[in-house]
């Protein structure tokens, strides 16, 4: 099955991600949980905020490269929640080994000289989502086709924007069911 690395969210290396990994562990697959805070977990999205600014954009990237790069060859499926999807995005598009990008509830900005060799990838977002507006959406989707990527975008109607965590308001059982499903069919076909 695929070795896929799941970066946590702004709240830190939170229950839904270890659960997460979990579930995809009982599926075959090898998961890696990186913590780039140190430990450190928030219960806002405020807070998070805060911490992943403290740390620093550059900072949090070099760990989770320092986190991968021993792995890296064996060519990973890269997975984030929100911040870490966008963590996931950076590091998937600079791997020439990456074996697919797993994007739950957020993107990241996409260098104009990005390129990939047709990279699986799948994006999972509430729609509407108020971090990943459709325009954004609409741009990041074509960006992605331009550098080389086959994406998927899977958008749950009605559903905040990280449904998967059950100990969060945003969560909706329904959206968070049908996404791992999806997804545990995604990473399957990447074996």
């Amino acid at each position: 099955m695929a070795d896929v690395v799941l970066f946590h969210s702004a709240y830190g290396l939170r229950p839904a991600v270890l659960e997460a990994a979990e579930r995809l562990r009982a599926a075959g697959h090898d998961v890696l949980t990186p913590d780039l805070y140190d430990g450190r977990t928030t219960e806002t999205v405020e807070d998070g905020l805060a911490v992943k600014e403290e740390i620093g954009r550059d900072e949090l990237l070099k760990r989770a490269v320092t986190a991968t790069a021993s792995r890296s060859r064996q060519g990973l499926v890269y997975a984030g929640f929100s911040l870490g999807g966008s963590i996931a995005q950076n590091l998937a598009l600079a791997d020439e080994h990456a074996r697919g990008l797993l994007l739950l509830h957020g993107t990241s900005d996409i260098h104009e000289a990005a390129s990939v060799d047709e990279l699986p990838v799948q994006l999972h977002v509430a729609d509407p989502d108020p971090f990943e507006p459709h325009d954004w959406l609409n741009a990041w989707y074509l960006r992605m086709r331009r550098a080389g990527a086959e994406v998927e975008v899977h958008r749950y109607a009605g559903a905040g924007h990280l449904y998967t965590d059950s100990s969060l308001p945003d969560w909706d059982a329904q959206a968070a069911e049908a996404t791992w499903r999806t997804a545990e069919a995604f990473l399957a076909e990447l074996d």
